[in-house]
Order: structure tokens, then sequence, then C-alpha cells
């Protein structure tokens, strides 16, 4: 049963430059780096010209951690300091619900669980003490 934790930060259209930034810092490079304009069509999901270009998927290696970078659509809100996300993902679509249902409990579906073109379950819940999850269920 493969399992990952990993951290998720946010940006308000500056991915880029923190991206940049971040790979000086700790000597490595960015991977996979991915704007609105590439993905997959998703009918749920549209992007606005003015995100096209924005990143919506990158990641850094540090210090064996694989931490995820994406820029927040314009229409999001964002609050600096309150931009990082935990985020888990597990072969086990059971547990991936198990988990998802119970942060649910006193706090705030944001995204239910549903297929993604990256995904075949993902959701993103606010559990009753503000932190922000994703959970996605991979093969």
């Amino acid at each position: 049963m493969i399992k990952t934790f990993t951290i998720f930060i946010n940006f308000d259209g500056n991915c880029r430059e923190a991206l940049e930034f971040y790979t000086k810092i700790f000597q490595s490079e960015a991977q996979d780096i991915m704007t609105y304009d590439q993905m997959s069509p998703d009918q749920n999901f549209s992007v606005a010209d003015v995100d096209k270009k924005k990143i919506m998927y990158s990641s850094i290696p540090i210090f064996g951690c694989h931490v995820m970078f994406s820029d927040v659509p314009s229409d999001m809100p964002l609050t600096k300091g309150d931009n990082i996300s935990p985020t888990l993902s597990s072969d086990d679509k059971e547990e991936i619900q198990r988990i998802f249902t119970a942060l649910s409990e006193g706090g705030t579906v944001m995204m239910p669980l549903n297929k993604t073109f990256w995904s075949e379950s993902f959701g993103v819940v606010q559990d009753k003490y503000g932190i922000i999850w994703q959970l996605s269920h991979s093969q």
C-alpha cells in the first residue's frame, strides 16, 4: 500500500518567482512545471484567461520531502500564512474515503472526493481546526 504525505504551498500569482527563490536556497531544481493552460480539459473546472500562464503544479525536493507548489486561480481567495496544505496520497481508496470523512466531521468539505485527470478520487476538506487537507487516491 503506497502512502505519501507531502506539503502543498499555494501562491497568489507569484509561484514561478517563489520556485526560483526556493530552488536557490535549497540547491534543488523545480520539477514537473505545469501551467493551467496545459491541463487536460475538465468539464468541472474552467480556467480564466488571466490564469492560463500561472503555475498549476510544480515540485521541489527539499531534504527528502516532496514539496508541491501552485498558484491559486484568480477567483480563489488566498491568505498568506494559511496557504500551506498537508496532502495525503494512497492507493487505498477506502482509506482515503475514511480519512476524508473523519476530517470532515465538524469541518467543511471544500471539494468533495471526485475523479480528476490526475487522481481517481481527489478532495479538499477544512477540518474543525481550520487546517485545509488535500486527499488523493491514485493507483
